[in-house]
């Protein structure tokens, strides 16, 4: 008791000493805008204004290719309000899109860019990192793999190119071995792998595997194309292998299907890249239908929503390892929630064929050293936006941050 009396004026000195500058007169929303960048896929970022200066920014990603309409829609909910409500803002346009598709896809992937920003923002306005208002950072720095840009033995710079990965440092790696120009492939539409493919996948795992050091772990991905016959012996015939995880070896769709599969095998299955909100993850979690989640923290709800993904997750022992193909502004928006939650994993980096666009995309320069992000003491999240490195990668014919036309 007396312990804890003395640990509270210290708090609360500094909750005010942070909050008082913006609390006579409260902050409040003047415009949203928004930016369209093609980096690796497209991507919406979203900067949120206020009557005090300060300016939150957010990015949202792949179902969120047409979200600038979505964007200024969800304008009328935000004008006016005061910015630190993020929470309550986020459940007034979620819940008033219930007709307008507001359960999946481009309308949470919109809103998710918005979300973002608004954590930003509010970061910046209480003088503290975002992470702190997630409850704190369990660990000072976020564990990241790269998506390799090889993994066949016939690729003449395969050993170069892990070469370079090995040397940026990075302790994880994953692989692709789906692959619609097989051609040990005998039908166009149909996924059934034949007995060639699957030596050729197999293949491809043991060349990364015996290519990199023995402590980096080794991920695959199937992209959830093929069915539940060849996703079961994929993961069979993985098992040697030990790998991190096998991602989607088949649709998420089927929640029984990916169960079926991953009660087959001792290789971890992972999934839920394509999933949005908490509701997206219940079945698959109360099903047990998955080893590690992996939420798209830039399409799936945002910070919030996807801590409160991961605090599910985590009542069943599953670990999360989001899935992250975003900007280095998106990069360390996902760090904060990934530092903030008990069962993180390790996050997705895929910008190895952009580097320069990569290292040159914020102020900060590159946030990944020797395969991790250390999370910033900054307030927000702590990045900003070199506009003239990331203008080089606008999609043409957008507008970049033009202020809202009020409709007539």
């Amino acid at each position: 008791m007396a312990a804890g009396l003395l640990w509270l004026p210290p708090l609360a000195a500094a909750v005010q000493a942070n909050t008082s500058p913006y609390r006579r007169p409260k902050l409040k929303i003047t415009d949203v805008r928004t930016a369209e960048v093609r980096g690796h896929g497209y991507q919406l970022h979203v900067r949120i204004y206020t009557d005090q200066g300060i300016v939150g920014h957010g990015e949202g990603t792949d179902a969120v290719q047409g979200g600038v309409p979505l964007v200024n829609g969800f304008r009328r909910f935000l004008v006016g309000q005061d910015p630190l409500n993020v929470d309550s803002l986020f459940e007034r346009i979620r819940t008033a899109g219930i007709f307008a598709g507001a359960q999946a896809g481009q309308y949470v992937s919109a809103l998710t860019a918005v979300e973002i920003a608004l954590w930003d923002l509010a970061g910046k306005a209480v003088g503290l990192p975002v992470y702190q208002l997630l409850g704190g950072k369990m660990r000072d720095r976020v564990r990241i793999y790269c998506d390799s840009q090889t993994n066949s033995p016939d690729d003449p710079t395969a050993k170069q190119k892990i070469q370079q990965i090995t040397d940026l440092g990075f302790t994880a790696v994953k692989i692709d071995i789906d692959d619609a120009r097989d051609p040990m492939r005998w039908d166009p539409v149909n996924w059934t792998a034949s007995n060639a493919e699957i030596d050729n996948m197999m293949r491809k795992i043991a060349f990364m595997r015996e290519s990199l050091p023995k402590r980096t772990d080794l991920a695959v991905d199937m992209h959830g194309r093929y069915d539940m016959t060849t996703g079961k012996r994929v993961a069979k015939e993985a098992e040697p292998f030990k790998l991190l995880f096998l991602e989607e070896p088949v649709p998420a769709e089927n929640v029984d299907a990916m169960r079926d599969v991953r009660e087959s095998t001792t290789t971890p299955i992972c999934c839920g890249e394509n999933l949005f909100l908490r509701h997206g993850f219940r079945e698959l979690l109360e099903k047990r239908a998955a080893d590690i989640i992996m939420p798209d923290i830039q399409k799936c709800g945002g910070l919030l929503e996807s801590r409160k993904i991961a605090d599910m997750a985590h009542t069943y022992y599953v670990p999360v390892a989001p899935h992250c193909v975003v900007s280095p502004i998106g990069t360390m928006a996902s760090c904060h929630v990934c530092a903030a939650i008990p069962n993180f994993l390790v996050l997705e980096w895929h910008w190895i064929q952009r580097l320069e666009l990569w290292r040159n995309f914020v102020k900060e320069g590159d946030i990944i050293q020797k395969g991790f992000v250390t999370l910033p003491e900054r307030p927000g999240l702590g990045v900003e936006m070199n506009e003239e490195a990331a203008r080089k990668a606008q999609v043409p014919g957008t507008p970049w941050f033009e202020p809202t036309k009020e409709r007539a």
